[in-house]
């Protein structure tokens, strides 16, 4: 069995996010699949070819129904049934926002 080498633990989130290049590309709006969640970083599917290393700012719905605007760096991409898993982390992410992540998850342990 592999060993969870993650420093936060991670939290399944039923939510969207649309992300726009930061390159001056802009109009390209896709909406994402988050597949987990935690203060550090964000795992979600996409039929869209993301770049890894790229900045995209996304806008979060929460599952307090609250917008997070963020920035997320793709820092892991795998091809699975046609669709791609990437894994991407939060640059300069508020500490307000990454603390309503922090609470969900203990909130949601109980």
């Amino acid at each position: 069995m592999q060993q969870d080498r993650r420093k936060n633990k991670r939290t399944d989130l039923d939510s969207k996010l649309v992300i726009k290049r930061l390159d001056g590309n802009s109009g390209n709006e896709v909406t994402i699949n988050i597949t987990d969640i935690s203060k550090e970083g964000v795992g979600f599917e996409c039929n869209e070819p993301l770049q890894i290393g790229e900045v995209y700012e996304a806008y979060l719905t929460i599952w307090t129904k609250e917008v997070l605007h963020a920035f997320l760096q793709i820092v892991r991409i795998e091809l699975k049934g046609g669709v791609y898993g990437y894994g991407a982390i939060f640059i300069g992410m508020p500490e307000m926002d990454s603390a309503r992540i922090e609470v969900y998850q203990t909130v949601n342990e109980e």
